[in-house]
């Protein structure tokens, strides 16, 4: 049940950013990730650990979003002139796909080769859903896309390996003991 909700919540915040970024109402795209995100946090049993993967996931948007942003061959709904800062509901939109991470795509902990041809795939298709509701315009289609590609098959692998170093997972990495000497 809770994979399904985690799914259909996930959904809506997609949508309602999208949506309200395209029709000049990112606000509410925003203070709907914000409810999506803490409705996650309030049924989460380490809910410091996804707070960890939220914010890492904002950040690794914020770097990822903010070279295409700079790299001129896309341009988002409500972004003001050209800068290497996206708009705010894009990292809003990487706070509510942290949120899947433990759940939706827990499946995918330890699977980093499947996590990153997921992400090639997966990123550049939400950012052509996006594009056919228009949040995003691409300027050089073929650099954007590639560029998402290669950006998503990074960013995946790394967001499966924070969940698992930030514990909330039942995949968690194990340390190795050796002796008196403790921990590696």
């Amino acid at each position: 049940m809770r994979i399904f909700q985690n799914f259909i919540t996930f959904q809506i915040g997609w949508f309602a950013c999208v949506l309200g970024a395209s029709t000049d109402k990112a606000w509410v795209g925003l203070v709907i990730a914000m409810i999506v995100v803490l409705f996650h946090l309030y049924s989460d049993d380490d809910p410091m650990a996804e707070v960890k993967l939220i914010f890492t996931a904002m950040l690794l948007g914020l770097i990822l979003d903010g070279l295409l942003t700079s790299s001129n061959w896309l341009i988002y709904a409500n972004q003001n002139g050209q800068s290497f800062v996206p708009p705010y509901w894009i990292i809003a939109l990487w706070a509510i796909f942290a949120t899947t991470i433990n759940v939706t795509l827990k499946w995918m902990h330890s699977r980093y080769v499947i996590a990153c041809i997921f992400g090639m795939i997966g990123g550049p298709l939400s950012f052509i859903a996006g594009k056919e509701l228009g949040a995003v315009v691409f300027i050089q289609p073929t650099q954007a896309l590639l560029a998402l590609a290669i950006g998503w098959g990074i960013a995946m692998p790394l967001l499966i390996y924070c969940a698992s170093h930030f514990g909330n997972t039942s995949y968690k990495l194990k340390s190795l003991t050796i002796g008196n000497k403790g921990t590696l």
